[in-house]
């Protein structure tokens, strides 16, 4: 199977590379190409200000114009990023919202909307702290960075496996705007569109929308009912104002939102067979077999409800010697999903859903979820020899989530986090050669939970004879200083090497899901991490080659996990003494031709425990009633129930990703060309548990995409054809491990047709 999967991979690459393939990146206002046939400048702002990506002693990788384009055609969320970045991982089992990122291995699986996240999310230099608000909808964006490491020093806790920063297209008083449409597979619609420029001679604007659509296709064979679940309706607006008075003074306004009604995550249950991985004759794309019923009125189908709202002012100052940046923002959003999370129908064995001991749905709410950022910044002005910019930062979130389960009733657990830090950076011009720079930043932050219970006699829920305890408000803090030292040496006017230390932590964290089934809440203290890098970075062959590369090593000190699943279903907070991980990335670019651009990415991770008496409760292990579990745990089990997960890789981290990108273009008269262009992603083995078992191991998964079409330059308007998972690949991204053998798979092949018209 391995082997017959890595021989698709293979001549599915090569065919489309052999009928024209890959990756010039559309210009965009931050990428400028030279008159002469050479690679574009990238620029990026991974340090606040703006430089070459080549300059920063920082692994960065970077996503802009055609890559984004193809990405997103067939309507796709954010998790289409997945795999796009050697060394960048995303997955959710909440549909589009709530996704989990993962940078060099180190993320967090916990499925809670309260759930913290070692990678953080910046969408225009605002940082979007909670779950949901990280899955804001991708639109009018002109450039995404990932930037892999500890970003402790100005960005602050929850950062200790990097960025993936997010920049918007921002007014400016040329006028331009564009409209793209594309229409696919399942009655795929896919709407982008943006206008701007000068309102008058100090004023600009930008107004852009998104909408996507995609019919449901998935039936219920329990219910009888076709074309059930499986579609979304997402829309997304964004309005900028840019107030330019004079040389020296810029405010910039951001109002956005979003609303979305879709299918939540489509659990599978039993599409494995005990000792295999391989999807077996229980698994079927397009029917599964629901019962989940939280309201006593039929299967839910498992809805998903969201709606958004934020804004942001920027105002910039300069001073001449130095420039004063102040950023305020108000973020909410509130909304529901809903899980039949046993993932077929029925107790006991079922002819289409397999044996499920029980069944088990669960609607997650999350309610009035307001955060609050502030932060003020001074930077220097002049860059040589000594650049710095010092800074503070304020934080401030709240929010409620309710778990409903239609046997407990509904618990609300409502969270609270305040954080504040003060931070500074400075880099030192040694010689033309040398340059080194160091940060410090201190933060402070400080978690609160507190717990409600209600059904419909008001609070103190009964089941049964028992009644769920009252928990006492819980209550924690923490204050920890973050810094880096890194060096930047230039060997060559195209060539340089660099070094880096860097140190970050992520906050405690407080999980209280649990207490929707008669479980307490869990504290995760601190985990702190250490990494050291190692960087080339170079243009060659005249600017035609691009070649990045990094290794790494980092340790992470009473490192955080989430426990999930086993026979109670819980989601408990741990912290293991160590995790370790070492690896490397690189990044290419070449302009083989003037015709044929070509990328190529490839990471390796290794992560590993480091805690010989940290065990889990693996797969629907119950020791209450003798059950050893439902898959085949390859971890030691002293007990004969618990699995010890010392030396055990971190879970959702794949070994390996490699990426490749190819564009060829022919031109049509002296306005236009012909393109082809082709994108794959390929993931290596992953453990999606704290465990290690054959079942909830995946390997070998890949996916590819083919956009064809015509572009005229000088009329404004392109046409293409594009198709998106064109092998129809079925991968397993997610599983649930507490009942059955239960997998969540990526979607489906969508083809289809673009239209955009671009005007100025």
């Amino acid at each position: 199977m391995k082997t017959h999967r890595i021989a698709s991979l293979a001549l599915a690459v090569s065919a489309a590379f052999s009928s024209t393939v890959m990756a010039q990146e559309s210009g965009t206002n931050q990428q400028t190409k030279t008159k002469d046939s050479s690679l574009e400048q990238i620029t990026v702002t991974a340090q606040k200000r703006t430089q070459s990506i080549q300059e920063v002693p920082l692994s960065i990788a970077t996503l802009s114009g055609e890559k984004l384009d193809s990405l997103f055609a067939g309507g796709e969320d954010i998790l289409a990023l997945a795999v796009r970045v050697p060394g960048l991982y995303a997955e959710s089992s909440n549909g589009r919202v709530a996704p989990r990122f993962y940078i060099r291995g180190l993320g967090n699986t916990d499925f809670d909307l309260a759930a913290s996240q070692p990678v953080s999310i910046i969408m225009d230099e605002v940082v979007m702290e909670n779950v949901v608000l990280k899955s804001f909808p991708l639109f009018d964006v002109q450039q995404v960075e990932v930037l892999r490491g500890p970003q402790g020093t100005l960005f602050g806790r929850n950062t200790t496996a990097g960025i993936v920063k997010f920049d918007t297209v921002k007014p400016s008083q040329d006028f331009e705007g564009f409209a793209k449409l594309g229409y696919g597979s399942y009655n795929t619609v896919n709407l982008e569109a943006a206008v701007g420029g000068g309102l008058t001679d100090d004023l600009s604007g930008r107004f852009s929308v998104l909408s996507q659509h995609r019919d449901d296709y998935i039936d219920n064979g329990f219910t009888g009912q076709d074309d059930a679940l499986g579609g979304f309706d997402e829309r997304a607006w964004r309005a900028q104002l840019l107030y330019e008075p004079n040389s020296r003074f810029s405010a910039l306004l951001n109002v956005h939102g979003r609303s979305l009604e879709a299918t939540a995550s489509i659990f599978r249950a039993n599409i494995f067979d005990k000792g295999s991985n391989d999807l077996n004759e229980n698994y079927d794309r397009d029917v599964v077999y629901y019962d989940g019923d939280i309201d006593g009125n039929g299967a839910d189908n498992n809805p998903q409800e969201y709606d958004g709202f934020g804004s942001s002012l920027k105002l910039t100052y300069d001073f001449d010697a130095v420039e004063l940046t102040s950023i305020t923002a108000l973020e909410t959003a509130d909304g529901f999903s809903l899980g039949d999370i046993d993932g077929g129908a029925g107790e006991g064995a079922t002819e289409n859903s397999g044996f499920i001991p029980f069944t088990a749905v669960t609607q997650d709410k999350l309610d009035d979820l307001e955060q609050f950022t502030q932060e003020f910044r001074f930077a220097s002005q002049t860059t040589k020899p000594v650049s710095w910019q010092v800074g503070a930062f304020f934080f401030d979130s709240s929010f409620n989530v309710t778990s409903i389960d239609g046997y407990y009733g509904a618990t609300t657990v409502y969270h609270d986090n305040t954080t504040w830090a003060v931070f500074g950076q400075s880099s030192y011009q040694v010689n033309d050669k040398l340059e080194v720079t160091g940060g410090l930043r201190y933060t402070y932050d400080e978690k609160s939970l507190r717990v409600g219970m209600q059904n419909e006699n008001g609070f103190a829920l009964v089941t049964g004879d028992a009644t769920i305890q009252d928990y006492d408000p819980i209550d924690v803090d923490d204050g920890q200083m973050s810094f880096e030292l890194s060096a930047n040496y230039r060997l060559t006017e195209d060539m340089s090497v660099y070094s880096r230390y860097a140190n970050g932590f992520r906050a405690q964290t407080i999980q209280g899901r649990d207490v929707a089934f008669e479980g307490a809440p869990s504290v995760a203290d601190a985990e702190t991490i250490n990494s050291f890098e190692l960087g080339f970075k170079s243009d060659m062959l005249d600017r035609t080659l691009r070649l990045n590369a990094a290794a790494f090593y980092y340790t992470v000190d009473d490192m955080q996990f989430s426990a999930i699943g086993g026979g109670n279903n819980f989601t408990a907070l741990v912290n293991a003494d160590k995790g370790e991980a070492y690896g490397f990335e690189i990044d290419t670019q070449w302009l083989a031709t003037d015709a044929l651009t070509l990328t190529a990415g490839y990471s390796y991770n290794h992560t590993e425990i480091k805690d010989d008496s940290l065990t889990v409760s693996p797969c629907g292990t119950n020791p209450a009633f003798g059950s050893t579990g439902n898959c085949t745990v390859l971890d030691p089990r002293p007990d004969g129930f618990n699995a010890v997960i010392d030396g055990n890789p971190f879970p959702q981290a794949p070994e390996q990703i490699f990426t490749f990108t190819a564009r060829y273009a022919i031109p049509a008269g002296n306005d236009g060309e012909f393109f082809a262009f082709t994108d794959w992603a390929f993931q290596g083995e992953t453990s999606i548990f704290l465990y290690e078992s054959v079942e909830f191991t995946t390997d070998d998964n890949f996916e590819g995409g083919l956009r064809i079409g015509y572009e005229n330059f000088n009329d404004g308007y392109s046409v293409a054809l594009f198709g998106r998972n064109i092998t129809d690949e079925d991968n397993v991204k997610g599983a649930i491990d507490f009942n059955n053998l239960t997998g969540i798979v990526n979607e489906p092949r969508i083809i289809g047709v673009e239209v955009k018209k671009t005007f100025y």
